[in-house]
């Protein structure tokens, strides 16, 4: 499905309700199939997390006396059911995804499960998946050093297991930490569980504990989808203001910065029981913007389209991550902000566009795949028409992405 966008909105003044954070709502799926009596509220409804149930309540198929577990194009989903399914004991299972997911490591991960005791074998390419997982519990080993700069979701799979573990865990991280607050996210809500964890230097230790009590556990909307908004009130007339729902001030979730980078792009940011209202209130007049995004990757995307679309200027650093993402959105970022238009360059860990006026018309973005690169995208229709390739991909995090961009004034129309 392709979708052409353009708006003329003007005096926005709108609200909209973001259902859970992905990255919560995954975890927490996670901690209530190892304490069942964990009751969740305001989960997401993205393809990411209806993936996990699945593969959490039951196995698809069985094959060669295992059970086969799809988990399609989920990243998050892929990490921590690695470690899930290590600790489940007497179940054997498959692991694998779509033929992009097989092109994404996960050796890191499985090497720091087998040093601990669990049995991980490949069925294909050594270091990819499809890996088959035979479930045991481990008892022996509690120490394991992981290198500190990969994915944040290897360390947090490795955390959320550990209280199920019979002696706990001491996880060292070896060099420089890449985005620390998911693995704080991890840890408060071990301790919301009343689960005892240490952070001290970069060493992580997480007590055992077999049991906790029964708790409700209401989850954050999205951050990351709420950045899409940040974007769309930037790029517009001073006095736009959109209220999205249900936001914390002191939130777990690392893409909360969103808040104080879109400052820099005339966005303020108000706390109003249990919202956020956005309002446009200055136009930028920063020639160029500069972000460490090493706790924040998955915003990139959005930030330098914004830049894009003020006609400023963007250096983004920190984000290696995502060359191992859904696409390498790096790459995937520069050869299409060029077909935009845009004097853009690109390293492995970071990203540097220069400011332009002029905006190419009715480009087709293509999105390799990936959530974020539709839905960055979009908010650049206040500035241009432009058309959205395979717009459907958006489900993955944001089903109702496009219905929300139409209730707030896009024209948006299938050709």
């Amino acid at each position: 499905m392709n979708l052409q966008l353009h708006s003329a909105i003007s005096n926005l003044k709108s609200a909209i309700s973001i259902t859970g954070s992905k990255s919560e709502t995954n975890r927490l799926l996670l901690l209530q199939a190892l304490f069942p009596n964990i009751t969740l509220e305001n989960t997401s409804n993205s393809d990411d997390s209806e993936v996990m149930t699945k593969a959490l309540e039951n196995s698809q198929f069985t094959i060669h006396n295992s059970q086969l577990v799809d988990i399609h194009h989920a990243g998050t989903a892929m990490r921590f059911l690695t470690a899930y399914f290590a600790v489940n004991e007497g179940r054997e299972v498959v692991l694998t995804g779509s033929p992009r997911m097989k092109e994404r490591p996960i050796k890191v991960l499985v090497e720091a499960l087998q040093h601990l005791g669990a049995q991980i074998s490949y069925e294909n390419e050594d270091g990819f998946p499809p890996i088959r997982i035979k479930g045991q519990k481990i008892t022996n080993n509690n120490k394991v050093s992981i290198p500190a700069n990969v994915s944040s979701q290897y360390i947090s799979a490795l955390l959320l297991i550990a209280p199920k573990l019979q002696n706990g865990l001491e996880l060292t991280l070896v060099g420089e930490i890449t985005s620390i607050p998911y693995i704080k996210m991890t840890l408060a809500l071990l301790n919301d569980l009343h689960i005892q964890t240490s952070f001290e230097g970069n060493v992580i230790i997480i007590s055992p504990k077999q049991e906790v009590d029964s708790k409700v556990m209401t989850v954050e909307s999205d951050w990351s989808s709420a950045s899409y908004f940040f974007s769309i009130v930037a790029l517009s007339e001073i006095g736009t203001e959109i209220k999205l729902s249900s936001y914390k001030q002191n939130s777990l979730q690392g893409d909360s910065s969103l808040v104080e980078i879109y400052k820099n792009l005339g966005v303020e940011t108000v706390f109003e029981n249990n919202c956020i209202v956005l309002r446009k209130h200055a136009i930028s007049n920063l020639p160029s913007l500069l972000c460490n995004l090493n706790s924040s990757p998955d915003i990139a995307q959005t930030i330098v389209v914004t830049c894009l679309g003020l006609g400023i200027g963007c250096h983004l650093t920190g984000l290696h991550t995502l060359k191992i993402k859904e696409t390498d959105r790096l790459e995937a970022l520069r050869i299409e902000l060029t077909k935009l238009g845009a004097n853009i360059s690109v390293t492995n860990d970071s990203l540097t566009l220069v400011a332009t006026k002029e905006i190419n018309s009715s480009v087709k973005i293509a999105t390799y795949n990936d959530h974020r690169m539709a839905m960055a995208f979009a908010p650049l229709a206040l500035r241009v028409p432009i058309i959205i390739e395979n717009a459907e991909v958006v489900s993955k995090s944001y089903p109702d992405f496009w219905e929300d961009l139409k209730n707030i004034g896009f024209t948006i129309s299938e050709i």
